[in-house]
């Protein structure tokens, strides 16, 4: 009997979840595994991926373990999207000095992206061919939380960019992103995670690494 594929992941990390969207989309046997950013260099993860980054892929059927989602997923966007979003939401929201010529450079740079995006899909639903595929799928999660990235109004995140509003939400309105999306709200609510994937309350991000660092309880004190 088949065994479904196991996904170790940080619920609040994208790039994990353009895995688990695919594999759902394919309908292939899988179970997440969820844990805190706390234990990403601890036992049994480590053992999994020594570069101590998510989503590791094991596959129990076969012994095969994948790690760093670069493997499995789009050069374009693992080498532009990812990269500067995720920059864009660091020295927005985390950095703790503001430096307004790199936040600018970061912002302007996720737009110029959607706006690559935005004139490739003029008159037509998806990037490659007639229908979607992975290439598609693989910008959803990013895009879904650009307004944690670069500041604006959740319902701003597209609003230059309607070619690619449509095409995001022919994507977010299908089953598999829904079933994604309420497992990712589960994981984080029982992990007791804020937005920034900081744990609830968490003053900044080096108070984080800190208490990581001495082995203290990270989590919020009700």
């Amino acid at each position: 009997m088949t065994k479904p594929i196991r996904v170790w992941l940080t619920p609040t990390i994208p790039n994990p979840w353009k895995v688990v969207l695919i594999l759902d989309e394919l309908q292939v046997p899988y179970e997440i595994v969820s844990f805190r950013f706390d234990d990403i260099k601890k036992e049994p993860f480590i053992s999994l991926n020594p570069n101590a980054s998510v989503p590791a892929i094991e596959d129990p059927n076969t012994g095969v373990t994948l790690w760093e989602s670069g493997a499995i997923w789009l050069h374009f966007q693992m080498s532009l999207q990812g990269p500067f979003y995720h920059q864009a939401g660091w020295f927005n929201f985390l950095h703790p000095e503001k430096i307004q010529s790199v936040q600018d450079r970061s912002n302007n740079e996720c737009s110029r992206q959607l706006g690559v995006l935005n004139g490739v899909l003029e008159g037509k639903e998806w990037l490659v061919g007639e229908k979607m595929t992975y290439a598609d799928l693989a910008f959803v999660p990013w895009n879904d939380i650009l307004h944690q990235c670069v500041p604006m109004e959740l319902e701003d995140r597209f609003k230059e960019f309607p070619n690619v509003k449509a095409w995001h939400e022919r994507m977010t309105s299908r089953d598999s992103w829904k079933r994604l999306a309420e497992v990712r709200k589960k994981s984080m609510k029982d992990q007791d995670l804020a937005w920034t994937g900081m744990p609830r309350g968490m003053p900044t991000y080096q108070q984080y690494l800190d208490k990581i660092a001495k082995g203290e309880d990270t989590r919020a004190k009700d």
